[in-house]
């Protein structure tokens, strides 16, 4: 298997004209996405990559035969005569068949808004995140974090943090207990500590940052 972080370096790397023509061997294309990523105005593509590893299937009692390959992302910018990789990370995101405990494993997707690329998870009625990452420093960079935390589609509490800002927004719902009232917010402002951005190549596995830690550093 190869390295599951690269990030492309100089000399530049080979122009291809399809984005398919990236996927590795052992990997299988799973899903591909498009939008301008570093303000060029052209359109760039983001592939989500999965492991064909055979090794990886495993039998669940109840679900059946099931494929654990993890997956990852391939990050594209579109040049006058093709497309140059300018990241790969292979394993950063777990397979879309993990074991969600109590509830079904929340469901990925990748958007491209605003130059940024947005890695979303939606948990059904326990809530949904996301982590945003700017093209900046030759990388993709952790800029922000959304957090709505649910129980039976009744918000907990919302936590937003901007990391260029170094601020950290936590609302608290008070009537959280009472499901007559409407919702009522406290809200606390803060500084974070960490001053080191977060980058995509580095990320091993995604589901292992924590707002506690990776504020803190």
């Amino acid at each position: 298997m190869q390295n599951s972080v690269r990030l492309a370096t100089a000399p530049k790397m080979e122009l291809k004209t399809d984005p398919k023509a990236f996927v590795p061997k052992g990997y299988s294309l799973f899903q591909q996405y498009k939008g301008d990523l570093n303000k060029d105005g052209k359109p760039d593509v983001v592939l989500m990559i999965k492991g064909t590893e055979k090794s990886k299937w495993v039998d669940d009692e109840c679900r059946g035969r099931l494929d654990r390959n993890r997956r990852g992302l391939i990050i594209l910018f579109k040049r006058k005569n093709g497309y140059e990789q300018i990241l790969r990370n292979d394993t950063c995101f777990s397979s879309e068949n993990e074991d969600g405990g109590i509830a079904d494993a929340p469901e990925l997707e990748l958007e491209i808004s605003k130059n940024t690329l947005q890695i979303y998870y939606a948990h059904g009625r326990y809530g949904y995140w996301n982590y945003i990452f700017r093209y900046q420093n030759n990388d993709f960079e952790l800029i922000g974090y959304y957090h709505n935390r649910c129980i039976r589609y009744v918000t907990y509490y919302n936590l937003d943090i901007n990391f260029s800002t170094r601020t950290r927004v936590y609302e608290e719902n008070l009537n959280v207990d009472d499901n007559e009232k409407e919702e009522h917010y406290k809200v606390t402002k803060s500084k974070i500590k960490r001053r080191k951005l977060i980058k995509l190549s580095e990320i091993a596995d995604i589901d292992k940052l924590n707002w506690g830690d990776f504020s803190n550093e």
